[in-house]
């Protein structure tokens, strides 16, 4: 543990070292906020406070944040400085630091508790938090945030998620939380790093719809409270605070809730995304806060957090290939690498097809929405094309290996079962 924890520092910060080094720094004023990673990398341990410690304190002085749109014309496929820099590095850490982590998180079913300190020390938080309240968001990067995703499932789709999920309420809060809210949970964000979040938007229900919510929320003297039972929530018994999505008069909305007494947590192990430790929230009559109010767009939030699960499938997806591209060439049959037989070469060859044609409808609809435009049909066909092409490249890269495929000796059958979640879950993240 020890080891792991000396290493976790270690890598933050040379990360941080050879980011302080870039002109890139001056130019989007980041400088502050690099030094402020620095010293914080710097100190000895990660120590996480208890559910009773954990204040949440109201900013009276904080007015309403919202990102500006990012100007811009035309979709540029060409990468800036600092998404290229973001890109590398946060492949360097799928490749270093999730995959040799992944497989023993899924066998046990746990968050590795060393991944909290790496959010911790590589400040991942801060890149969601605007610049008022200590972060470095001045305006819309919802394109940075899908490379971020993309390229961290590149080590694992399950620890990717996990590491994401606060990143993602911090998101959601910036873009839609009104001035209450986030006079309350951005500033508690911005003082207590140790807080942690996640979203609970599915039901147990066959073919959920997410605008049909059995979940419900009532008004009852100028507080709402929320009654009903969602599915699938990521890291649930870790997490502090809830967005959750109910019927409110007739209308799916969102709200954020805090954990208390009145909701029931129960373990329910999903096929995959094992390591994000799913499970089942009842809630019965829990305070709640409305997430939103005139500017809330609910499509809107649900297009966002599904971009995120698209550009996640896609990272796995290219491990998927990568892995296969591997064994086919070192595994032999009749005397040659199975890579010679042209079903086998089609196969890989159709991967990367599929793949990047998902990457380009997830990136189109991620520059439409950072620059304000309408994106809710292009973020729509991403959602289609990647829930179809996702299981199809994780079945075609389990029939690659063949009966290898299909044992736990290789990871191949971890990223099938994990890519089936693309279909299935609705939202859950925020870009």
């Amino acid at each position: 543990m020890t080891n792991m924890v000396n290493k976790a520092q270690g890598f933050g910060l040379s990360l941080i070292t050879k980011m302080a080094s870039s002109d890139v720094l001056d130019q989007l004023k980041l400088r502050k906020f690099v030094e402020k990673s620095l010293y914080q990398g710097s100190k000895a341990g990660y120590k996480t406070l208890s559910k009773t410690q954990k204040a949440f304190k109201a900013n009276k002085d904080l007015h309403k944040q919202r990102l500006n749109n990012q100007e811009k014309s035309l979709f540029d496929l060409n990468y800036s400085e600092d998404q290229q820099m973001t890109i590398d590095t946060m492949s360097q850490f799928a490749a270093d630091i999730l995959y040799p982590l992944a497989a023993s998180a899924d066998q046990n079913e746990t968050f590795p508790t060393e991944l909290w300190q790496y959010i911790e020390e590589l400040g991942l938080n801060f890149y969601a938090l605007p610049e008022a309240l200590g972060g470095v968001a001045a305006e819309k990067n919802i394109l940075s945030n899908v490379l971020i995703a993309e390229h961290l499932a590149k080590g694992d789709f399950s620890l990717a998620a996990g590491m994401l999920s606060t990143f993602s309420v911090i998101n959601a809060v910036t873009q839609w939380g009104s001035e209450q809210v986030q006079a309350l949970y951005l500033n508690s964000f911005a003082q207590d790093s140790s807080i942690r979040a996640s979203f609970a938007i599915q039901e147990v229900t066959p073919a959920f719809n997410p605008y049909q919510l059995k979940t419900k929320a009532i008004s009852r003297d100028g507080q709402y409270f929320i009654q009903g039972e969602k599915t699938l929530v990521l890291l649930a018994e870790s997490a502090d605070i809830f967005l959750v999505s109910a019927e409110l008069n007739g209308q799916a909305e969102v709200f954020i809730l805090r954990r208390d007494e009145s909701i029931q947590f129960k373990k329910s192990p999903a096929m995959g995304l094992k390591a994000t430790e799913t499970a089942t929230l009842i809630f019965n009559q829990t305070p709640t806060l409305r997430l939103g109010d005139e500017d809330f767009n609910y499509t809107a939030f649900l297009d966002l957090g599904n971009l995120m699960w698209c550009a996640m499938a896609v990272g796995t997806c290219e491990a998927v290939k990568k892995y296969c591209i591997e064994y086919a060439n070192e595994r032999t049959a009749f005397g040659e690498p199975i890579s010679h037989r042209q079903s086998v070469a089609f196969m890989i060859a159709d991967m990367a097809i599929e793949i990047d044609a998902m990457r380009m409808l997830i990136l189109n609809a991620a520059s439409l929405a950072e620059s304000g435009q309408t994106f809710h049909r292009e973020a729509y066909l991403a959602c289609l094309l990647c829930a179809e092409k996702a299981m199809k490249i994780g079945t075609d890269g389990v029939q690659i290996l063949g009966g290898h495929g299909f044992t736990k000796e290789h990871p191949v059958e971890r990223w099938y079962r994990d890519l089936r979640a693309t279909a299935l879950v609705h939202s859950g993240l925020h870009a």
